[in-house]
């Protein structure tokens, strides 16, 4: 017998299209048989995939090889990549129905409103909060700042010169010159203060990896389409977020008329933006039937815990527990002690602290407390998102300082969100925490009013000396205060505690750190609250929370080793009270600095008033990028455009996003006008242990959405190796149905040369889909008029041809799904 010889290739599209060569006839050779027994003939001889013939190679069962990279393969494969986790989460979620999903969008829109108002501020000129903004002050530019222009790219800001313009009689005016790769533009200064935005990638670097050309605007368009893409996926996912949570349910918290008797126990007058926040938290809870989560966002010593201690007492008071996180024993601790304080005058309410301070005994009695609700308010660090504690009957999770956690500890974090009220306080949230308050996706109330007897902190930065630091601390002491002496780690603080014992040798002085002992740990920092300790040498262990007013100088070494919400962090531990405080930032030599640290240095220079907290954050958003908001990726997309264009395209895709819905239909309304049937050979037959239930199974998984088609191909596969190229058509047919159902496309046959699909999206939708297709070939012949998509191609397919082309534009169309709103 002749050796084993394959079916012939099929004619990929570009051949058909532009080689001119006729469609090759479809030749079956004589294969042998398979290696593996034959089973049984199960009598079945159905013509509708039965034929009599030659049959098509199938690998024996333990023999087999791993099937090669086929189109079905590659598809399901890029499905898995891009969208698997979010469709395995929709998949425990109940679908929503038309009705359902009108409501829930329309609340979405109502909330991307406030989120956009409150960003703009209401002047329509792109600027809200502090004047944040997308388009950049030509005047404000620097010889060689990298910009933005949104229709040519990326250039290199040269400077501004006076120029005569063609044909013009007015006189010289104002142009903006800019660096290309291929030569230099000039724009007028109005205009170019119009289109023109600052380059910021998402991370370490401000160069771009290349200037545009202006000759080539193609490849910049390519870059900015990527980006909007990039852009639009994440509002979509975004939508998908906020209406998850839009369906969890809980009963409103009843209103208390206790509550204002706990509130009038706050010592101060709240100013302004606190007396909104409290109005806030409360709508939150007693109004509202979808869990709260509210960022309170405001600076250090604004009465961020206020706020949250009113919640929870709104909680507890309902019969619910509370608990409050902390990243750090020592903020955890401080916590335990303001609110012990705070409830001391409600001995039903009990409060527990978790924490390494205790034995295994004392922990195994909080965790029973905490189960068997004997304990109302639990404070502590992440040790309370650990599977051991369990809650009897959580209503409210206090999150402080969430940028100090890890990966794992947020994603515990967020898990919570659907089922319990949360509360995050930030001075300096994450830029994913900004992002998703910018885009008004969650809640935010900022307190950037100061309390009336707080003054700003006076910062200084400059290079080391020993001079300066003994003279700051000896100011400070002089008049009674007491130093923060702050190093980036634990190495170095002995040095310097000996420097300073032998310039103040009559000075109590000591180290604290997170390695210590957690009894010397919790001993230092109460003798330095007490006054007993006048210079604390630590590192950033006293980051968040820790309030001592009479500490009213800080030190902060090797300044460049620390971020900059870490920086304005620590500036806060200082300045509590009504006295003058500094801050003193030393650098050693300013030429190894790299970039990035000095523009966080500037940054907090800048950033010396109060309650500027919030506007720190965005400005580090421009510095170290957004992340990805279900990760912690700093790259991206967003690289591409630069994070001021992506500002821009984010709110304009926001603002648009009822254009961009896609209303799926049932995959049994799909016609798929082509007469091909594909036979099986009686050899795949007797192959297969049912056939008949296996083909009903196929058409089952295909009608109930594309993640289960997916799931059994790959079983398919797995059991009885790559099938032979008529169980292939079959599949491609059931695929290419499926997608169409997805995609809104009831119809698609073929007229003569000319493809046409039936379909319910909007113009706007397929230009979207279309901008997004990767294949030229298909995008090209690609038109849509009324409710057709139409292809015109060079000449008329066969059908199996036709199919694959079909197949393939589908596969096309189906990558920009996550870019649309879908209900």
């Amino acid at each position: 017998m002749a050796a084993a010889r394959s079916p012939l290739p099929p004619v990929s599209l570009p051949d058909l299209l532009f080689s001119g060569s006729p469609s090759r006839p479809r030749v079956w050779w004589r294969l042998p048989a398979p290696k593996c027994p034959r089973r049984p003939s199960t009598g079945i001889r159905t013509s509708a995939f039965y034929t009599e013939g030659a049959p098509a190679a199938v690998a024996p069962r333990k023999e087999r090889a791993e099937p090669e990279a086929d189109e079905i393969a590659l598809l399901n494969e890029r499905i898995r990549r891009e969208h698997g986790r979010r469709e395995a989460a929709r998949a425990a979620t109940p679908p929503m129905d038309a009705a359902e999903a009108e409501e829930y969008i329309s609340m979405v829109k109502e909330q991307q409103q406030r989120g956009l108002q409150k960003l703009r501020g209401g002047d329509g000129e792109g600027k809200g909060i502090g004047g944040l903004g997308y388009r950049v002050d030509p005047y404000v530019l620097r010889p060689g700042d990298y910009v933005v222009h949104k229709k040519v790219g990326i250039g290199k800001f040269a400077a501004i010169k006076y120029d005569v313009p063609k044909d013009s009689s007015s006189g010289p005016i104002e142009y903006v010159f800019i660096e290309y790769a291929d030569g230099m533009a000039k724009l007028p200064v109005k205009q170019a203060s119009r289109v023109l935005y600052r380059y910021n990638l998402p991370n370490e670097t401000k160069k771009p990896r290349a200037l545009s050309k202006l000759n080539d605007p193609s490849t910049w368009e390519r870059r900015r389409i990527k980006g909007k893409i990039a852009v639009q996926k994440m509002v979509v996912d975004l939508m998908e977020l906020y209406l998850h949570r839009l369906k969890q349910k809980r009963p409103p918290y009843p209103e208390n008329p206790a509550v204002a008797e706990f509130a009038a126990q706050f010592p101060y007058e709240p100013t302004p933006d606190q007396k909104q926040a409290f109005i806030d938290v409360e709508k939150d809870l007693t109004e509202r039937e979808t869990p709260m989560d509210r960022l309170i966002c405001g600076d250090v010593g604004f009465g961020k815990t206020e706020v949250a201690l009113r919640a929870i007492y709104c909680v507890v008071s309902a019969g619910k527990q509370a608990m409050v996180l902390a990243p750090t024993i020592v903020l955890a601790k401080q916590h335990f002690d303001v609110i012990s304080e705070r409830f001391s005058g409600y001995p039903h309410i009990k409060v527990g602290l978790l924490s390494r301070f205790q034995t295994k005994s004392q922990k195994e009695e909080y965790l029973s407390m905490i189960k068997k609700g004997r304990l109302d308010i639990i404070v502590g660090t992440h040790a309370l998102l650990g599977n051991r504690v369990v809650y009897s009957n959580l209503g409210l999770l206090v999150v402080d300082e969430e940028q100090r956690f890890g990966v794992k500890q947020k994603e515990k974090i967020a898990s919570f969100k659907t089922s319990v009220d949360v509360l995050t306080l930030s001075a300096t949230p994450i830029p994913r925490t900004l992002y998703l308050a910018l885009t008004g996706f969650r809640d935010a109330s900022l307190i950037s009013t100061p309390p009336p007897e707080r003054v700003p902190i006076k910062t200084h930065l400059s290079a080391y000396s020993k001079e300066k630091v003994l003279q700051a601390i000896k100011f400070e002491l002089d008049r009674g205060g007491q130093v923060f002496y702050v190093l980036p780690r634990i190495k170095g603080l002995e040095e310097v505690k000996e420097f300073l014992e032998q310039s103040f040798p009559n000075i109590a002085i000591a180290i604290a750190h997170g390695k210590q002992y957690s009894k010397q740990l919790e001993e230092t920092m109460e003798n330095f609250a007490l006054g007993e300790i006048k210079i604390l040498i630590c590192t950033n262990i006293v980051e968040s929370g820790l309030d001592i007013q009479n500490a009213n100088t800080i030190i902060i070494q090797d300044v460049h080793q620390f971020g900059l919400a870490q920086l304005y962090q620590l500036r806060g531990r200082v300045g509590r009270a009504d006295k003058e405080a500094f801050a003193y930032l030393f650098y050693p030599d300013k030429s190894l600095l790299s970039d990035q640290a000095l523009e966080r240095l500037a940054a907090v220079e800048e950033y010396g008033e109060l309650g500027q907290g919030f506007h720190l954050a965005e400005r580090d958003m421009g510095i170290r990028g957004f992340g990805n908001i279900f990760g912690e990726q700093q790259t991206g997309d967003i690289g591409n455009v630069g994070i001021d264009l992506f500002f821009e395209m984010l709110f304009e895709s926001l603002s648009e996003v009822e254009e961009h819905r896609l209303a799926s239909i049932p995959y049994k309304k799909v016609q798929l006008d082509i007469d091909i049937t594909p036979h099986l050979s009686s050899e795949y037959i007797n192959y297969l242990e049912n056939p008949l239930k296996i083909i009903n199974e196929a058409e089952k998984a295909a009608e109930k959405d594309m993640w289960s088609l997916m799931q059994f191909t790959d079983n398919l596969r797995r059991q009885y190796g790559k099938e032979p190229r008529s169980m292939e058509v079959l599949l491609k047919k059931l695929y290419t149905r499926r997608m169409a159902a997805d995609l809104g496309i009831s119809n698609m046959y073929a007229s003569g040369k000319v493809v046409v699909m039936t379909t319910n999206m909007s113009k706007k939708v397929f230009k979207l889909m279309k901008e997004s297709m990767a294949s030229d070939i298909h995008r090209n012949c690609l038109t849509f008029s009324g409710s057709e998509i139409k292809a015109e191609l060079l000449l008329e397919l066969p059908r199996e041809q036709l199919l694959n082309w079909i197949f393939q534009c589908l596969v096309e169309l189906y990558a920009a799904l996550p870019a649309l709103v879908k209900y």
